[in-house]
């Protein structure tokens, strides 16, 4: 599996909303849910790194990947987009 992988299934969600996708369910809460989910499990990833076990910081940044993943699409932008601008900053 793959980032680009995953960003395609929320692509998916976004242009073919299947009521009991939970990706879906973001989408139709709008981009102040969608932003709020992403500032949770970065709060949640920072909790996982300083206290809890390796599983669970794992988990956590998988959450977090899928939500930024979201608002990505939620915005219009895409991994590529990050991708690019990280490209830029090694230059």
């Amino acid at each position: 599996m793959s980032v680009q992988w995953l960003f395609d299934v929320i692509e998916d969600r976004k242009n073919n909303p299947n009521e009991k996708s939970y990706t879906t369910s973001l989408f139709n809460e709008g981009l102040p849910k969608i932003a709020q989910k992403v500032g949770e499990e970065g709060t949640e990833v920072v909790v996982a790194a300083l206290a809890q076990e390796d599983w669970r910081l794992i988990e956590e940044v998988a959450d977090l990947t899928y939500h930024t993943l979201v608002l990505l699409s939620a915005r219009g932008l895409t991994p590529a987009d990050v991708l690019a601008e990280l490209e830029k900053r090694h230059k």
